[in-house]
Order: structure tokens, then C-alpha cells, then sequence
């Protein structure tokens, strides 16, 4: 198993890069997001690795640049129908802070505007992760707050944070990014919902 990569960045182009480590060429297939700010070819660069076996499509590496991005491509390749090329895709448009945000939440409908992923993927996607990820050190503090703040309360009540969040969505919003604006709003405890509203607008 190839763990990790320490080199030299060779080449790059919308889907992959070429990483020159201890004199070999390795091509390392990345979200598209990554490589899009991976820093100039000829930079050292270090990129996190998992290697892919398929008797359809052989042997690939694929990389990334956080330990968290390659935890959430491995969990993510654990839900039956979603493949590397899949998973890559989800990562190449939400990073694993917000996609743990939308899973938790239950918001199948910003998970299936990736690339590749339908409305019935990602419900599969939402039922069995759900329960799998170490929200925590996976997504970070904000991810969790977001979480605690609109999941666990009933939808239309119960908490200040979660009447916040459903009239954010009442107003377009997407549940993710409700839940993330909601979150950044300090003191959200001590505060009514209006005040939570008309604070994590702000952060919209």
C-alpha cells in the first residue's frame, strides 16, 4: 500500500497529476478542486494516497492533499454503488467539512450536485454514513455546531438554532449552507431565533 507521496510535482491537468518520488513517475488521480490550487509544477508537494485495485479499471492511485479528504474518500467508497471515480467527484465539490455537514443534516440534494450522483446515491450516501464518522475530527468544531444546532432538533422547533436554520431555508438557502451560517453565529444560545437570522444572514 502506497500511504503517502513526498515530491516533486511534474505534471497536472484537470483530473490527475504526476508526482516524481524516489526517481519514479507516479500518477496520482485528485479531486478536480485540488488540483486547481495545487501549487505550480516543479513545487514539492506532499499528497496523501489510496490505492485502488479494479478488474475493470486496473490499477490507480488517487491523492490528496488532507488526511481528512482521504478519510472521507474511504468512507465514502464504503457506500455500495459510489467507486473511486464517484467519490472523487463528490470531493471535487464540497470539501469533507461541508459534506459531513450535509450528511449529518440529512441534505440529499446538495450531495447529488455532484457529478455523477443522484437523488437515490445520495440518500444511500445519508443512511449509511450517518452513523459511521467521528464527526468531530473528521468535520471539525464548526461542522459539529452546525450539526448539534439544526439536526438534533425537530424541523420547525425546538431549538432558537434550528427555527433559524429552517428560515434560512425557507429563503433559498440549502440545509448545508443554513447550517454552516447558523453555526459561525456566536453566543447562538443566548439568542432568539430572529436575532440567530438576521446574524447568520452575514455569513451568507
Amino acid at each position: 500500500m502506497i500511504g503517502m507521496l513526498d515530491g516533486t510535482l511534474e505534471y497536472k491537468d484537470a483530473s490527475v497529476a504526476v508526482i516524481l518520488a524516489g526517481g519514479i513517475g507516479f500518477e496520482v488521480q485528485m479531486p478536480a478542486s485540488e488540483l486547481a490550487t495545487m501549487p505550480p509544477v516543479g513545487t514539492a508537494v506532499r499528497v496523501y494516497t489510496h490505492l485502488s485495485v479494479n478488474e475493470n479499471t486496473g490499477v490507480n492511485l488517487m491523492g490528496f492533499m488532507t488526511r481528512d479528504e482521504l478519510q472521507m474518500f474511504r468512507l465514502l467508497i464504503t457506500v455500495s454503488g459510489v467507486g473511486p471515480k464517484a467519490a472523487l467527484g463528490i470531493l471535487s465539490t464540497m470539501d469533507p467539512s461541508d459534506l459531513s455537514v450535509a450528511i449529518m443534516s440529512g441534505d440529499e440534494a446538495t450531495i447529488a450536485k455532484a457529478p455523477g450522483i443522484g437523488k437515490k446515491t445520495a440518500a444511500k450516501i445519508v443512511l449509511d454514513l450517518k452513523d459511521k464518522m467521528d464527526w468531530q475530527s473528521l468535520a471539525g468544531s464548526e461542522a459539529a455546531a452546525a450539526v448539534s444546532g439544526t439536526v438534533s432538533a425537530p424541523a420547525g422547533g425546538g431549538t432558537a438554532a434550528a427555527e433559524a436554520t429552517e428560515a434560512l431555508m425557507a429563503l433559498g438557502y440549502s440545509r448545508t449552507e443554513a447550517s454552516k451560517a447558523v453555526s459561525k453565529v456566536e453566543n447562538a444560545k443566548d439568542l432568539d431565533a430572529d436575532d440567530i437570522l438576521s446574524r447568520a444572514l452575514r455569513y451568507l
